[in-house]
C-alpha cells in the first residue's frame, strides 16, 4: 500500500521571526489512494484521515526503532551526564519506558481547508531565510532587521545583532549537501506520476488541470498590499533570477 499512497514532503531549514533555527518537515497527504490492483480509488474516512491513537503509537514505535538503529550504527554521541548511556544495557533500559508513555501528537484538520494549506506552503517553499524588506540597516558591525512578536499581537520590532551572528543564523537555513527541499512519494513520485496521476483523475471522475490553470494559480489569490500606503499592489513585470542583480537593501534614514 506504501506505493499506492501519494504524499509530498517540504523540508524547511527553519523559520523564526528572530532568525533562530527551527528545522521541520511539512507533509501533504491526499485523503485516499489507489487500490492495490489500481482498479478503484480508496477514500479515507469522512471524519478524519488517521485516528490519533493509531498515529501516536506508530510514530512512537518508528521513533524509538530509529533511536535503536542509530545506537547500533554508532551515530549517537553521549557527553557529560549522559556518558553512561553509551553502554548498551543502560541505553536499552533507558529506552524501555518510552513504550509505556502516551506520546503527544498534534493532529487537527487544517485551518481554512486543503486549499489554504497548499497556498501557505507555496509561499515558503522557495523563499530565502529573510526578505530584503525586513533588513533595516547595517552599521557599526551590526545588522538590524524587523521581526514580529507573536506574543504581543504580532507587533513589529527591530532586532540588532552582530554581523557574525546574523551570518550564522542565515547559514542555518542553507540545506546540507544531499538534502532535497521537496520530495514526492507514492503515486506522486516523479518517475511514476505520468501514469498514476491521470489514472487517479479518471477514477475520481475529475478533469486534470490544464497547463494554463496550473501556471495561473499564483495570481488567483488576493492582491498584496503596499506596506506604506496600504493600497493594492499589482504585478506589472516578472524577472528571472539571471535578470535580477544582487543588491543591498535600501538605506533607511533615522527619520523613517
Amino acid at each position: 500500500m506504501d506505493r499506492k499512497l501519494g504524499r509530498t514532503s517540504f523540508l524547511r531549514s527553519g523559520y523564526c521571526e528572530r532568525g533562530c533555527t527551527h528545522p521541520h518537515v511539512h507533509w501533504v497527504v491526499p485523503a485516499g489512494g489507489l487500490a492495490l490492483d489500481h482498479t478503484h480509488w480508496v477514500r479515507s474516512s469522512e471524519r478524519y484521515f488517521l485516528p490519533k491513537p493509531v498515529l501516536r503509537e506508530v510514530f512512537r514505535g518508528k521513533f524509538v526503532a530509529a533511536l535503536k538503529q542509530a545506537f547500533r550504527d554508532g551515530q549517537l554521541r553521549f557527553e557529560g551526564d549522559l556518558k553512561l548511556l553509551a553502554q548498551r544495557k543502560i541505553f536499552a533500559a533507558w529506552l524501555r519506558p518510552l513504550y509505556r508513555k502516551d506520546w503527544i501528537v498534534y493532529l487537527k484538520p487544517p485551518f481554512g481547508g486543503p486549499q489554504f494549506v497548499l497556498q501557505y506552503l507555496g509561499r515558503y517553499t522557495h523563499r530565502v531565510a529573510i526578505s530584503n524588506h525586513r533588513l533595516v540597516s547595517f552599521a557599526d558591525g551590526q545588522v538590524t532587521f524587523r521581526w514580529r512578536d507573536s506574543a504581543h499581537h504580532h507587533e513589529q520590532k527591530l532586532l540588532p545583532v552582530p554581523l557574525d551572528e546574523f551570518l550564522r543564523r542565515f547559514l542555518l537555513h542553507v540545506l546540507p549537501k544531499g538534502f532535497v527541499r521537496i520530495r514526492h512519494f507514492g503515486f506522486l513520485a516523479n518517475r511514476r506520476r505520468a501514469t498514476t496521476l491521470p489514472l487517479c483523475f479518471q477514477l475520481l471522475g475529475a478533469e486534470p488541470p490544464t497547463e494554463q490553470e496550473v501556471s495561473s494559480t499564483d495570481d488567483a489569490g488576493p492582491l498584496p498590499r503596499c506596506p506604506k500606503c496600504g493600497g493594492p499592489m499589482k504585478v506589472i513585470e516578472r524577472s528571472t533570477a539571471d535578470e535580477i542583480q544582487l543588491r543591498s537593501p535600501p538605506l533607511v534614514t533615522a527619520a523613517a
